[in-house]
């Protein structure tokens, strides 16, 4: 005969069917999002294509013969446009929703956020009417400090990735600015590839002054290995924790230091979201 679970286990088995049902349903929004994103990509690609070539033909018109780029660019229309429908097949095809196979919608996406905000709701009402002890509670937070420092330091890394990219243009940009104004005798249609890395130059370093990618990445990962490092220390019993006796105290201090940690990170969030304030001439 099996063994029955306390209340305390059934409630902790019920918060965990809770964060499966939040998961699952937050795949199922990335997966909408990049269905609708190469949907937009393919259906927005010959259009795209068709009014680079109108700009190209009207810039470089008595200047430059376009007829050989104007002919390559046919049969890569007509690819895409026979792209479309097949990518709208396969893109908007039956999607799995539980155990029933559902036709993929315009607002699937939607329709999924509306169920995660009902799931992350019914979590908070299942938690609140949970009658866990505080001791319990602040074990359980212990032990999701490792997906919160994991979160810190997946978007740390991103926006690193991302101020990296806008680095490369803009040191790549000016030097081929730089090479292509130095050239006495720069030939017109050149010309507009100065034109393009200028702009792109100015586009990229616009971005990175204005998103701070590079402050955001360092705050990220620094409070990844502030947390990280309490953990350890906690677990090992080193640092401020070393001697300690009482594993509640410990606990306690621990819990309250990371909330500080969060805090502080969410205070410069706040602060690299507002806008830079220019002086009043």
């Amino acid at each position: 005969m099996p063994q029955s679970t306390s209340p305390a286990e059934r409630a902790v088995e019920e918060l965990l069917q809770h964060d499966k049902k939040i998961l699952e349903l937050r795949y199922e929004i990335r997966r909408a999002r990049l269905r609708r994103f190469i949907l937009v990509s393919t259906y927005s690609s010959a259009p795209t294509l068709l009014l680079l070539l109108f700009l190209g033909n009207i810039a470089t018109w008595g200047h430059v013969d376009l007829a050989r780029i104007n002919i390559a660019g046919i049969p890569v229309l007509i690819t895409l446009l026979i792209l479309c429908p097949v990518v709208r097949y396969f893109s908007c095809g039956e999607v799995f929703d539980g155990n029933v196979i559902a036709k993929w919608e315009p607002d699937y996406g939607i329709k999924k956020k509306i169920e995660l905000e009902l799931a992350i709701e019914k979590k908070r009402l299942s938690a609140a009417s949970i009658d866990l002890s505080t001791e319990t509670r602040r074990h359980i937070y212990r032990e999701t400090t490792p997906a919160a420092i994991e979160r810190y330091r997946t978007s740390g890394l991103r926006y690193r990735r991302v101020h990296n990219a806008f680095q490369s243009v803009i040191i790549i940009g000016s030097l081929t600015t730089s090479t292509a104004a130095s050239l006495a005798e720069t030939p017109a249609p050149y010309k507009w590839i100065t034109v393009g890395t200028s702009f792109s130059v100015g586009l990229a370093a616009g971005f990175t002054g204005y998103f701070k990618f590079r402050e955001r990445s360092f705050y990220l990962q620094q409070t990844a290995d502030a947390i990280e490092e309490e953990y350890d220390a906690v677990n090992l019993k080193v640092g401020r924790y070393k001697g300690s006796t009482d594993d509640a105290a410990a606990l306690l201090e621990f819990t309250e230091r990371v909330e500080t940690l969060k805090n502080d990170q969410r205070k410069r969030q706040q602060q690299l979201d507002q806008p830079t304030e220019t002086p009043e001439g």
